[in-house]
C-alpha cells in the first residue's frame, strides 16, 4: 500500500527524551504508519517531504498560555502553529472567559497581560454571547482553530460570576449559597470539557477598568476554606489544579503541596507556576526537585512544577508592562492611571 505522506531524511525525536535519529516516516490516514531506518517506496505517495537538515518532532504542548482573548479574535493562532505547537492551554492563573460578562472578563485580563483594554473589550462585547461552560464549549466547536485548545476555569472569573466584581475584589467571605454555586459551576465546567481550575495567590497581578482599578485579582482574596471546597471537586473528578504560590512570601507553596497529597485519599493533580529562573535563583532546581519528590513520593501526591527551561532576557519599552508590578516603585507607578501623570 502507498502512503499519503512520506517525510524522509529528518532527524526524528519521539518525545521520550532519547537522542534524535535519522528516520523515514510513512503516514497513512492521518497517522504515522511506519518509522523506517531505510528510505520508503514513494510510488503512489501523494506528498513527499524531504526533511534533510530539519527536526521532525511530535507537536509541542503549550501548557501555560494567555491566549484567551486572542483565540476568540484570531482562532488560527498562526504564530504558535508555525513554531510547531499543536495543543494550547488557556484559562491559566485564575483568568478565563467562561462565565462572566464581557467587561468583567476584559478587566480581569487586560492589565495582567499588558494588552490594551480598548482593543480587547470591543471584541468581547461583540463575540462573547455565552454565559456558561456549555456555551463556551459550543463557541469553540464552531471556530476554525489552528491548534487543539483546552481550558481551565479561572477562579477569579468564577468568583466574579458568583459574587459580582465589587464583592469578589474585597475581603468578603462568600456565603454558603455562593460557595455551593461555585462548586456547581465548576462541576458544569468540567462536564463541558474544562480540564480543571486555575487559582492565583500572588497579589502582583492587578485589575483593569474603572470599577476595581488596581485591585489584586479576585482569587487572591479567597480563604483556604474556599479553595478546599473547590479542590475537593477537582480531586473527586480527577481534574487538574493550576496555580501560583505567593511570589513574595512563597510560604503557601507548602499548603499547595499538602493539598496534593494522597495519604488515605485520592491525590489532587496539581501544577504550580514559578517565573523564577536559574539565573536569578541558582538553587531553584534543588527546591523544585526536593519539593516534587516530597509531594509525590512521601506524600503520595500528583504534583508538577511549571518552571522556565532557561534564563532569557526580557526587553521592555514603556511602563505599560505588568512585569513592573514586581518592583515596589513600579507597583506605585502602575497604580497611576493617567498616562501624563504616570510619566511625570
Amino acid at each position: 500500500m502507498s502512503y499519503d505522506i512520506i517525510i524522509k531524511n529528518g532527524l526524528y525525536f519521539d518525545g521520550s527524551g532519547a537522542p534524535g535519529a535519522l528516520r523515514h516516516i510513512g503516514i497513512r490516514d492521518g497517522k504515522i504508519d511506519v518509522l523506517a531506518l531505510s528510505p520508503l517506496d514513494e510510488d503512489g505517495c501523494g506528498e513527499v517531504i524531504d526533511a534533510e537538515g530539519h527536526w521532525v518532532t511530535p507537536g509541542f504542548l503549550e501548557i501555560h498560555s494567555h491566549y484567551d482573548a486572542e483565540v476568540i479574535a484570531a482562532p488560527a493562532l498562526k504564530e504558535s502553529v508555525r513554531h510547531g505547537v499543536t495543543s494550547v492551554t488557556i484559562g491559566s492563573c485564575s483568568i478565563s472567559m467562561v462565565l462572566a460578562e464581557a467587561e468583567d472578563c476584559s478587566d480581569l485580563f487586560t492589565r495582567v497581560e499588558a494588552v490594551p483594554r480598548e482593543y480587547v473589550l470591543p471584541i468581547l462585547l461583540e463575540k462573547k454571547t455565552w454565559r456558561d461552560a456549555r456555551g463556551y464549549r459550543a463557541f469553540y466547536d464552531q471556530l476554525p482553530l489552528g491548534p487543539n485548545v483546552n481550558s481551565f476555569l479561572g477562579h477569579s472569573e468564577l468568583r466574579v460570576a458568583v459574587m459580582g466584581l465589587q464583592r469578589a475584589t474585597r475581603r468578603v467571605k462568600p456565603s454558603e449559597a455562593e460557595l455551593a454555586r461555585m462548586e456547581q459551576l465548576l462541576e458544569e465546567a468540567l462536564d463541558a470539557g474544562c480540564i480543571g481550575l486555575s487559582v492565583m495567590t500572588t497579589r502582583l497581578d492587578k485589575m483593569d477598568g474603572d470599577r476595581a482599578w488596581s485591585s489584586p485579582l479576585p482569587s487572591t482574596f479567597a480563604s483556604w476554606k474556599e479553595f478546599s471546597r473547590l479542590f475537593a471537586v477537582l480531586r473527586r473528578r480527577g481534574a487538574v489544579l493550576q496555580g501560583a504560590p505567593n511570589a513574595v512570601t512563597k510560604v503557601n507553596v507548602f499548603a499547595f503541596l499538602w493539598q496534593a497529597h494522597g495519604w488515605f485519599r485520592k491525590p489532587l493533580k496539581c501544577t504550580m507556576l514559578t517565573a523564577l529562573d536559574l539565573k536569578s535563583q541558582p538553587l531553584l532546581h534543588r527546591f523544585t526537585r526536593l519539593s516534587g519528590w516530597l509531594a509525590n513520593r512521601v506524600l503520595r501526591g500528583h504534583f508538577r512544577w511549571q518552571t522556565l527551561p532557561a534564563p532569557f532576557t526580557l526587553r521592555l519599552e514603556g511602563l505599560n508592562v505588568n512585569a513592573f508590578e514586581e518592583f515596589g516603585a513600579g507597583e506605585v507607578l502602575r497604580d497611576i492611571k493617567d498616562p501624563d501623570e504616570l510619566y511625570a
